[in-house]
């Protein structure tokens, strides 16, 4: 049977050299938080699960020296999981309000859960040691992440801010129609957050209402609304300046601002006619962009440049059939890109040269649609760690093997965590 390693109670929860890099990402705690104390929490801010069941499956090879592992199920949400996300060691994944798990890893043993609020956790982003959860009750909340307190999570804020309102409730030009006889202002969004980004010091957030709102991460602040779609929007991602929309209008938009200017609209990718695009993604060096849609059908474009890297236009290199369902969500790890599907299943694809994506194969598991995806950046031996949620109501953790991977014997060693 696979026995993970685990960590004393009562002895001090360092990074691991798997989780190293992460810890020093951008979308992670930043290291002077984590350091600031490396002794674990009261055992009050721990809590038991009612179901891990940990695999030792041997390797499914999928295509030539491709292969993959189950490593884990993690149950213990009450509701489907929505979203997931990685903040320094830990990995988070959220469901309703109250209901945001927090899994130490490598040992995917529970650490704390925290969370405020009715209806489900649409996203979540980590940004220092802060991480912004977006609700379907169209807020959006503030955590401040520290080891030293008993409170790990704590709820610091909630956007907008009291000092946002008070600044502008009194001027009626601050106010917009939502809906008919309806009016809220141009700070709030006025249905359920769907999705969020962050990308230089600018936290971004989509909604249903079809809005992408622009806050700041110093103060808080709503410093921008711009009505960006026809329809609700799905996905956002944010690279190189740019800052992608994925709608249910069938319309992946670019958006991006010349110094302190306002953002503007830079480009319109158009996916299939009357097909909405779940998720969008974009490479690590910001020139392919990848949209999932409802036809299960992932679109992606070369991002063109011109003098001076400025973007001047997308080409389409590609439409692949990679589910018979919707594709409802993504994400890559170097030349690999990873889709999740209302066919419960999750696709593993190589993006090859101008682009294109070639099918390495599937895996299968989860009872339910896999409505969320998420790669960890750390090689662990010759493959990486891919976390999926679904509207099955669990966590479940893979290995799989990265293209350089040819000997068994790695792959192995790979996983053996203990």
């Amino acid at each position: 049977m696979f026995h993970p390693m685990t960590l004393s109670e009562n002895k001090r929860l360092s990074v691991t050299p798997l989780l190293s890099a992460t810890a020093a990402s951008t979308s992670s705690i930043s290291s002077t938080s984590s350091e600031a104390s490396e002794e674990s929490p009261p055992a009050s801010a721990r809590f038991e699960l009612q179901d891990i069941k940990y695999h030792h499956f041997p390797c499914t090879h999928l295509s030539g020296s491709f292969s993959y592992r189950s490593l884990a199920v993690l149950s213990g949400h009450k509701g489907s999981i929505s979203c997931l996300s990685l903040c320094g060691e830990f990995i988070l994944s959220a469901s309703q309000g109250k209901d945001i798990i927090v899994w130490q890893q490598p040992d995917l043993r529970p650490f704390t859960k925290f969370g405020q609020g009715d209806g489900s956790v649409k996203a979540v982003v980590t940004v220092g040691n802060k991480v912004f959860t977006a609700h379907q009750d169209s807020r959006i909340r503030v955590w401040k992440v520290s080891r030293s307190s008993e409170n790990v999570f704590k709820l610091v804020d909630t956007l907008p801010t009291t000092k946002d309102y008070l600044g502008k409730f009194m001027k009626q030009t601050n106010y917009v129609q939502t809906r008919r006889h309806h009016k809220k202002l141009w700070i709030e969004h006025a249905d359920s957050i769907s999705c969020l980004a962050f990308y230089n010091g600018l936290i971004y957030s989509g909604s249903w209402d079809k809005t992408l709102k622009v806050w700041r991460v110093s103060d808080l602040k709503c410093v921008e609304s711009i009505k960006a779609h026809d329809d609700a929007i799905n996905g956002l991602v944010a690279s190189k300046g740019i800052v992608y929309s994925a709608s249910a209008d069938g319309k992946i938009k670019a958006w991006g601002k010349e110094g302190k200017s306002s953002h503007c609209l830079k480009g319109i990718l158009e996916g299939h006619k009357d097909v909405s695009f779940n998720s969008v993604i974009v490479s690590e060096d910001g020139r392919w962009v990848y949209g999932g849609g409802s036809d299960g059908f992932v679109m992606g474009w070369e991002v063109c440049t011109s003098g001076g890297d400025q973007v001047a236009s997308w080409k389409l290199v590609c439409e692949t059939k990679v589910h018979q369902m919707a594709v409802l969500s993504m994400c890559l790890m170097g030349e690999m890109l990873c889709s999740g599907s209302a066919d419960k299943s999750i696709g593993i694809w190589k993006r090859e040269a101008f682009g294109k994506l070639s099918k390495i194969g599937v895996i299968s598991g989860h009872e339910g649609p896999v409505k969320c995806l998420q790669a960890s950046p750390n090689s662990v031996g010759g493959g990486f760690m891919l976390y999926s949620g679904g509207l099955d109501k669990s966590l479940r953790v893979w290995w799989v093997s990265k293209p350089s991977t040819t000997q068994k014997s790695t792959e192995e060693k790979s996983i053996i965590l203990s």
